[in-house]
């Protein structure tokens, strides 16, 4: 990569153009083997406007399809994005949440497994304290996608007649930051945190 931070700022935005277009396009980036290179970005000790967009990038590719979330899988970058949520400053975690939770939204039940066993709930449902209405409405669908998942699995018996992820969003105090939700935000999210608090209850985490 391009030792200069402003030639590799430059890149990065115009690559995050092109990921706004299509598939196709998307695919393009993808192919010219982008992704180690973004997952450097993560990983190396760039400066905080690079980070924000590399994961800004990455959030479009993951709001892709399931072969494009798999190439972000593959390239290690879930785990990066993942301390990055929990660890970075603000703006650095919610595009890094936005990446995982498109990733939890559009992903194959294995790929959501494989997101939550990186431990991607807590730091989401923290950040469900601190985030703008609309990274909240993401994270939030990631969630309750990550609910429905658990209890699928639960309901083919391979969790042993209970919802983990519930359990885990509990123990994170994920109620907690989606009740907090009911009082601060317009109606589209009010009604997606009545939706999830739905699921954890019908998974018999919450009495009622």
């Amino acid at each position: 990569m391009h030792p200069s931070p402003s030639v590799l700022t430059s890149a990065l935005y115009t690559v995050r153009n092109i990921v706004t277009g299509d598939d196709v396009q998307t695919q393009c980036v993808i192919s010219h083997q982008a992704l180690p290179c973004l997952s450097k970005l993560l990983t190396n000790n760039y400066e905080k406007s690079i980070k924000v967009v590399a994961c800004w990038i990455i959030s479009n590719i993951t709001a892709r399809n399931e072969e494009q979330i798999q190439a972000i899988i593959e390239a290690n970058i879930i785990a990066p994005l993942v301390h990055l949520l929990q660890n970075a400053e603000m703006d650095i975690r919610k595009q890094a949440g936005k990446a995982i939770s498109n990733a939890a939204s559009g992903g194959t039940h294995d790929q959501i497994r494989f997101l939550v066993s990186q431990g991607c709930i807590k730091p989401l449902c923290d950040l469900l304290y601190y985030a703008d209405p609309e990274v909240v409405k993401v994270c939030l669908q990631g969630l309750e996608n990550i609910l429905k998942v658990g209890e699928a699995d639960k309901n083919m018996g391979i969790t042993g007649g209970v919802n983990l992820y519930a359990q885990m969003i509990n123990a994170a105090k994920g109620r907690e930051s989606i009740e907090y939700l009911w009082y601060d935000y317009k109606k589209e999210i009010y009604e997606k945190t009545l939706k999830i608090l739905k699921l954890l209850k019908q998974s018999s985490i919450l009495q009622g």
